[in-house]
Parts: C-alpha cells; structure tokens; sequence
C-alpha cells in the first residue's frame, strides 16, 4: 500500500513562501495523477493544482500564477511551491496519489497557516 508523507508546512506572514513535499513509499505500481488539495478551517477540502506523470498541470483559479507544482518520478515525490501567501491560503494540505491500478490515496496532511 501507497504510504504519502507531506512535509514543508508551517505558519509565515502573507506575502510570503512554502514549499511542500510529497514522498511516496511502498510504491508498487506506477504513480499517475499526483495532486495538492486543501481544507480550510471549516470548509470542504478542494483542489489546489495537480500534475500528470507526464508533468501536465493544473490549477485552481485561486492559486494560478503564486503556486507551481511539480513532481520527480525517479523519487517518487511531488511538490508544491506556494509564493505570495493569502491568509486565505490557510488551510490544511493533502497529497493524493493515483496509481496504474487506479487505487487512490491520500496523505495526513500538513498545516499551513498564512498571518495577516
């Protein structure tokens, strides 16, 4: 079983910069679709950018042109690199990955909090 580990969260001021990360273990089969979600403090979890083996991406509207996700399929792990932080961007980060076999999983999730 697909074991994701995110790291790389943490509090900064708004205007500031993260960098999360990703690490799949236990990968058996071929890692497709990898992607970033979040859940704000009482709202639903949404999607934040994805990113296909191939390094097709995707974003939400709200993060296009501050956030680049990106991946190293070598290493199995996934990125996300969140410039000009909103308070709005305070939320918890998911990891989610698709294998070859169209199993999902998802990750504990990693804290970022964005001060006003």
């Amino acid at each position: 079983q697909v074991q994701l580990v995110e790291s790389g969260g943490g509090l900064v001021q708004a205007g500031g910069s993260l960098r999360l990360s990703c690490a799949a273990s236990r990968v058996q089969f071929r890692l497709n679709t990898m992607g970033w979600y979040r859940q704000p403090p009482g709202k639903q979890r949404e999607l934040v950018a994805t990113i296909t083996r191939g390094g097709n991406t995707n974003y939400a509207e709200s993060v296009k042109g501050r956030f680049t996700i990106s991946r190293d399929n070598v290493k199995n792990t996934m990125y996300l690199r969140m410039n000009s932080l909103k308070p709005e961007d305070t939320a918890v980060y998911y990891c989610n990955a698709e294998t070859d076999l169209k199993n999902d999983y998802w990750g504990q999730g990693t804290q970022v909090t964005v001060s006003s």
